[in-house]
């Protein structure tokens, strides 16, 4: 069992920045493949951006050049800065790990970019 704990979302202008964080725990023996999805309401949930074990990431289209995903100082845990906020990156944002064939989930930040 992996538990994520999420922290960061909240209210941001257009063009404005915030960092999502995310923290893994449990009885993890190895660092493990992180990432943040997104929802926002009546879509589907998407991919963001992945970190692999080795430190290679994905992203997707719509928040390259904008968005960062990197590791965090504590093992297994993943921060995303994002920039350049619009109000299409509105959406309850999760963050994601798997492990040993298994895909865990936290429970979800609201990430809301409104003037």
């Amino acid at each position: 069992q992996v538990d994520l704990v999420e922290s960061g979302g909240g209210l941001v202008q257009p063009g404005g920045s915030l960092r999502l964080s995310c923290a893994a725990s449990g009885r993890i023996f190895s660092v493990i493949p992180m990432g943040w999805y997104r929802q926002a309401p009546g879509k589907q949930r998407e991919l963001v951006a992945g970190i692999s074990t080795s430190g290679s990431t994905t992203y997707a289209d719509s928040v390259k050049g904008r968005f960062t995903i990197s590791r965090g100082n504590a093992k297994n845990t993943v921060d995303l800065q994002m920039n350049s906020l619009k109000p299409e990156d509105t959406a309850v944002y999760y963050c994601n790990a798997r492990y040993v064939g298994d895909d865990f989930w936290g429970q979800g930040t609201q990430v809301t970019v409104s003037s």
